[in-house]
């Protein structure tokens, strides 16, 4: 081995033997800004661990985090850079209609149902559509959200995701299962976590709660 070799060999082991735990980085992230809930944040880091250690994830840099516990007049969206250990955006995000009023709570894969899916999801490529620039989502959780291609849920932008429209109703408007963004924050979401990133949606869900295979390492 040369001397070369072996000083990468040595800077590569001590970065390994120095990555933080999850808890360690949720604790220096709480420093920047606000974060979803501890117990949020360390499921979402499991699940994305696993789809890491799978091969799924194109660019493991970057995780986008949705909390459906908390109501939809709150920013419950989170992108968060793995890597700089900061908070992207943090912003509102709207359910599916038949998911609930001003807080969901009903999920379903079904095709025609307009209600959210939980569960993780990988980000594909983006496209022009009636939302304008959207971006594709595949359901990595068979039976929860594996339907999401073929129910059309993607990301995109909608003006009834807007503190306006919070004011007049108390609560975002609602789409038909797609986690839809403000308009004006759209394009930079979108950009920023396109390309095979990390994105889960949580909610308390005892039936999702048991049933997806990253949360109980299936």
């Amino acid at each position: 081995m040369t001397l070369v070799s072996l000083f990468i060999a040595l800077i590569v082991g001590w970065n390994v033997s120095n990555i933080q735990s999850e808890e360690e980085l949720y604790h220096q992230l709480a420093y920047e800004t606000f974060l979803p809930k501890k117990d949020v944040f360390l499921k979402a880091m499991k699940g994305f661990k696993l789809l890491k250690e799978e091969g799924s994830l194109d660019n493991p840099r970057l995780i986008t985090i949705i909390d459906m516990e908390l109501p939809s007049s709150k920013k419950r969206l989170w992108v968060i850079d793995l890597t700089s250990k900061k908070v992207v955006y943090h912003s509102l995000v709207a359910h599916g209609k038949n998911t609930g009023e001003l807080k969901a709570e009903s999920f379903s894969n079904v095709l025609g149902s307009k209600q959210s899916s939980l569960g993780f999801y990988v980000t594909l490529g983006t496209y022009m559509g009636k939302h304008g620039y959207s971006l594709k989502l595949r359901g990595m959780e068979e039976g929860i959200n594996d339907m999401a291609e073929e129910r059309a849920i993607v990301m995109h932008g909608a003006n009834y995701v807007s503190r306006q429209f919070i004011e007049q109703y108390g609560r975002l408007g609602r789409s038909f299962g797609c986690p839809a963004v403000p308009v004006l924050k759209s394009k930079k979401i979108i950009g920023e976590i396109k390309g095979g990133t990390c994105l889960f949606i949580y909610h308390p869900s005892e039936k999702y709660l048991f049933g997806s295979r990253y949360l109980n390492g299936l």
